[in-house]
């Protein structure tokens, strides 16, 4: 899909936008259907962020997707974009979700989890008891995930009495997450699973995770069938859709646009100053909705005294999502060929410590190998695959991945880092290599290696990070996450603003941005998402009270490069 470069950018919108990830064009399509101007300004040159993916060789690639949820029929993405238009890109459930494969045991979860659980109690016939308790604690914890769309407002959209409410109904949502929220890292996630099972070889099956709820929380959305696969022609159709609906709609999405300076005048956000190629260029705003990396935003972007020290602090120590290592292969025969099929491979090895599973050595991290084509063949042109092989890494290891630094103290990739990142991404293929006993290498006909420098550059997120700040007991009492920054009219958005990861988090932020900007701008529009945010409409009800544009339903979802071309084939 080709979009427009050099568009004119006016002087003034209602809403300033930075960032066009997947929160920013929500956003954009929220608030375009509540009839303000939007401006979208983005440093790429095309949509999505984490979510924009890339083409190589006819090959199409998700750049950092395994799965999706809340993407079902009743989950809080899906929600939010019925709402902007029923055109949307639909995911589909995944029945096969993730094998669990060590030296000694080899487990699928499946949409049917208690057939893992039947034949986990028929392996370790003494842990019957713990794994009955563990498998009805992970329903109890997908059952809250399943009322999500429910407690999805922010308190900050919320009146006095409001908040009282929907903190009394939240204890249905927090209550089974409170006994398991204590056990992090390593040693706390052995803790909380041997209050379940004791056994040494039941333990090596959930203990490479880094904290409990990552054991529990899989399982949980398997019960309630809240795992899907991205859509036909990946999950990067999700910004094309939103872009596609923002512009029609009248209002713009401008790329290869870097916001350099947030404009004040009396402490209040009055605008955006932007380099596109070169060019300066200023635009003045009503608001401005930060979907981008916040400290960036209050480093960069602001004047040094705009932001209280305490509250750069209280970001620049909190506790972050891991950065990745991702190998994206295009495969010279079908996936399954190899081995692989609609599940992600999880693959450990016993033989080292726990602390080692995520800490970034490409010999003893786990593995996660995923199979796209197999789920969607029109990733890749016909007889061929795609595959990716990923690890939990850091931005910081091995000399910042032996890149130079430059003059403004920032990571510069020369000979060394790419001699370093092949090398690395040579040791993880010849692991997968050896657990799958087939040829892997010899069947790569493109590999493209994404390290934590990669991620940084191309989302601007501190140290790569792939989901923002993580959410645990430390991060909730620092009050790191929220929408409101110390300057008025000035947002948050994205993985910045609410704890966790993942699109859900990013579709449920850019709705409460939204709805904090048409608080101001339009009242009545605001009242209305908010009623059907609340589940008390449904659309229909909402289209009928006329507050928001019309929207006419007529995307079309191109074709994937592979598929264009086996078209073009056909026809010759």
């Amino acid at each position: 899909m080709s979009f427009v470069r050099n568009k004119v950018i006016k002087p003034e919108y209602d809403v300033v936008i930075i960032g066009g990830g997947v929160s920013g064009l929500t956003s954009a399509a929220l608030l375009s259907r509540a009839g303000l101007s939007v401006g979208v300004f983005e440093m790429d040159t095309r949509p999505g962020g984490y979510l924009a993916g890339f083409r190589r060789k006819d090959f199409r690639f998700d750049s950092a997707i395994h799965w999706l949820n809340q993407c079902g029929p009743r989950g809080l993405v899906t929600r939010v974009f019925d709402f902007i238009g029923s055109d949307h890109p639909i995911a589909e459930e995944q029945p096969n979700i993730k094998r669990y494969m060590g030296d000694t045991y080899n487990y699928l979860l499946t949409n049917k989890p208690d057939n893992l659980k039947d034949e986990l109690v028929a392996k370790f016939p003494h842990e019957k008891a713990g794994l009955e308790r563990f498998f009805r604690d992970a329903k109890q914890l997908g059952k809250s995930f399943d009322g999500l769309p429910r407690f999805s407002r922010s308190l900050e959209t919320m009146g006095f009495f409001e908040k009282i409410i929907f903190n009394i109904q939240r204890l249905e949502f927090v209550m089974p997450f409170l006994k398991h929220i204590r056990f992090t890292g390593p040693e706390g996630t052995v803790k909380g699973l041997q209050r379940y099972f004791k056994d040494p070889e039941m333990l090596k099956v959930f203990g490479s995770e880094e904290e409990m709820l990552s054991a529990l929380v899989p399982i949980g959305w398997a019960y309630y069938n809240d795992y899907q696969s991205p859509p036909k022609g990946g999950s990067q159709v999700f910004p094309e859709w939103l872009d596609y609906v923002t512009e029609t709609l009248g209002n713009d999405v401008c790329y290869q646009c870097r916001v350099e300076k947030i404009e004040l005048e009396n402490e209040k956000a009055v605008g955006i100053s932007i380099d596109r190629k070169g060019e300066k260029i200023s635009v003045k705003a009503k608001h401005i909705i930060a979907a981008c990396d916040v400290e960036a935003l209050y480093e960069r972007m602001l004047p040094d005294t705009a932001i209280p020290k305490i509250v750069k602090e209280k970001l620049h120590n909190a506790q972050l999502y891991s950065s990745a290592v991702t190998i994206s292969l295009g495969i010279d025969c079908p996936v399954e060929e190899l081995g692989l099929d609609d599940a992600m491979l999880f693959i450990v090895r016993d033989d080292v410590k726990r602390t080692e599973h995520n800490a970034g050595d490409p010999h003893k991290c786990g593995l996660s190998i995923l199979a796209p084509s197999y789920r969607d063949p029109s990733l890749a042109p016909a007889g061929k695959g795609t595959m990716t092989i990923y690890c939990y890494a850091t931005f910081d290891q091995d000399d910042r991945w032996k890149t130079d630094i430059d003059e403004n103290g920032e990571p510069k990739r020369g000979e060394s880092y790419k001699k370093f990142k092949q090398e690395f991404a040579d040791i993880l293929i010849e692991r997968v290599e050896k657990k799958l006993g087939k040829a892997v290498k010899s069947h790569i006909e493109y590999c493209d290696i994404a390290t934590p420098i990669t991620h940084w550059r191309y989302t601007g997120n501190r140290q790569g990070s792939l989901m923002g700040a993580r959410p645990g007991k430390a991060n909730m009492q620092a009050k790191i996450a929220g929408h409101k920054t110390p300057v008025k009219n000035l947002w948050l958005s994205g993985h910045w603003a609410d704890l966790g990861g993942g699109v859900p988090i990013a579709v449920k932020t850019a709705l409460n941005s939204s709805l904090l900007v048409l608080r101001e701008l339009n009242p009545e529009a605001f009242k209305v998402l908010a009623s059907y945010t609340d589940t008390k409409i449904t659309k229909m009800e909402a289209e009928k009270a006329g507050v928001f544009l019309d929207y006419d339903d007529s995307w079309i979802q191109e074709l994937t490069p592979a598929h264009k071309k086996a078209e073009r084939t056909e026809r010759l």
